[in-house]
């Protein structure tokens, strides 16, 4: 149930993603990452869970520095739509600029669930989970889309995200994290790290 004003009734839950791979004015990218999940246990979102962080290669392999990867498991009121602008405001004061797409970055959050909403329907959400690789480099969905659509191809998504929400379950494919972890391809998880302390 929403309110007027942004704010649902209820709190829910939504599992974030965060990367970094190049400095920002927090520091190293492990220090960006760590500042911007004390940004979200800040004002309407609440830090429940953070998974350790993650090195993972650049995709395309070679084409840009490592990035440091973690997710997050946060309660909010905001709906969707407005705990996203909240997101891309934590973005922008870790200096993120949207200049390319699958460029690097000093900070990327992505929302990649709220409880178990499909937004804005499973057509359209089929559509963007579908679309070939070569398309997702130049089409970006004009709304929020709810599971992210390549939440379920990501290593580098899963792997931290079965530290705090094992057994979520992606309320399109039936599939908990665990699950979809497991489907993946070995290559898929080629090179993920986990980075010590």
């Amino acid at each position: 149930m929403v309110q007027a004003g942004g704010r649902r009734v209820n709190s829910a839950k939504s599992l974030v993603a965060l990367g970094s791979n190049v400095t920002s004015y927090f520091g190293t990218p492990v220090e960006t990452v760590k500042a911007a999940l004390r940004a979200m246990n800040d004002g309407p979102t609440r830090l429940i869970a953070q998974s350790r962080l993650y090195l993972t290669p650049f995709i395309p392999a070679g084409t840009g520095p490592d990035v440091v990867n973690a997710v997050a498991l946060i309660e909010t009121r905001l709906t969707p739509v407005a705990l996203l602008q909240h997101l891309h405001g934590i973005e922008a004061e870790f200096d993120r600029r949207r200049e390319t797409r699958w460029g690097a970055r000093t900070l990327d959050l992505d929302l990649l669930s709220m409880d178990d909403l499909v937004l804005p329907d499973q057509r359209a959400f089929r559509r963007w989970q579908e679309l070939a690789p070569e398309a997702q480099k130049a089409q970006a969905p004009e709304g929020l889309v709810l599971p992210h659509p390549r939440l379920q191809d990501r290593g580098f998504v899963l792997m931290p995200a079965a530290e705090v929400a094992p057994d979520w379950r992606h309320p399109v494919l039936g599939l908990s994290i665990t699950e979809m972890l497991v489907a993946l391809p070995a290559e898929a998880l080629d090179g993920i790290a986990a980075i010590e302390g």
